[in-house]
């Protein structure tokens, strides 16, 4: 009985632990974004320099960036927005999709690893029944929450705290932001190649309006999906 208490007391203070380092990584991440110049470096200009001296490799740069960029708080529009100016509207939606996966993953198991088990410690009766109907219904749970544009780097370390299921929220995770990475890179490598060409009248095509008429649409698409939900 003594030995039972003593691994549970060593256990609770293992999950106090790691929930410290967890809080740690989070609160020096989001100083280092915000007291840092790293922003500044963040400029189509810069970065699409750094990509063209890398050629064939910039993609795997990129995408290493981004996976990074969503692990430490670097704004996903940001990100997305400089991978669409540099690559284009259909790489840069691949690119873009395949680092805020792989980003999404690392948070993923950074929050699982570092803070589940402080976090399951702390659910009470009332938050369990709630804890245990997202480990059932993982992977409609994050797709909806995907769809709706829940803010996503606190998403992905806040579904590492809960019993979903790394499948659940991978495939959830995948699915649920195709619809709104395209529309984005779309629009602004849509923009991007016309300023590029210089040919202004291009402004007045299928394509830029088709790319307009797409992110006018994405605002609309969390109102339509809570709609669907709730009809």
């Amino acid at each position: 009985m003594k030995e039972a208490n003593i691994v549970k007391h060593n256990g609770k203070d293992n999950a106090i632990v790691k929930a410290i380092i967890l809080l740690v990584f989070i609160i020096v991440a989001i100083l280092i974004i915000k007291y840092t110049p790293l922003l500044s470096y963040l400029t189509p200009e810069k970065l699409g320099s750094f990509m063209d001296a890398a050629g064939v490799w910039a993609p795997i740069f990129y995408v290493a960036l981004y996976a990074a960029g969503v692990c430490v708080f670097l704004p996903g529009t940001l990100l997305t927005g400089l991978g669409a100016a540099i690559f284009g509207p259909y790489w840069g939606f691949l690119y873009v999709w395949i680092g805020a996966m792989i980003g999404a993953c690392g948070a993923f198991f950074i929050g699982r690893t570092l803070g589940r088990e402080f976090a399951a410690s702390l659910i009470g009766d009332k938050l369990k029944k709630y804890d245990d109907a997202i480990g059932r219904n993982g992977f409609a749970t994050v797709l909806y929450l995907r769809l709706v544009y829940f803010p996503f780097t606190p998403m992905n370390f806040g579904m590492g705290l809960t019993k979903v299921k790394f499948w659940d929220y991978f495939f959830g995770t995948g699915l649920g932001i195709i619809v709104g990475t395209f529309i984005f890179t779309f629009f602004i490598g849509t923009l991007k190649d016309v300023w590029a060409s210089g040919n202004w009248d291009e402004l007045i095509s299928f394509k830029v309006f088709f790319s307009i008429g797409l992110f006018a649409f994405s605002f609309f698409i969390p109102k339509i999906i809570k709609k669907i939900k709730g009809g």
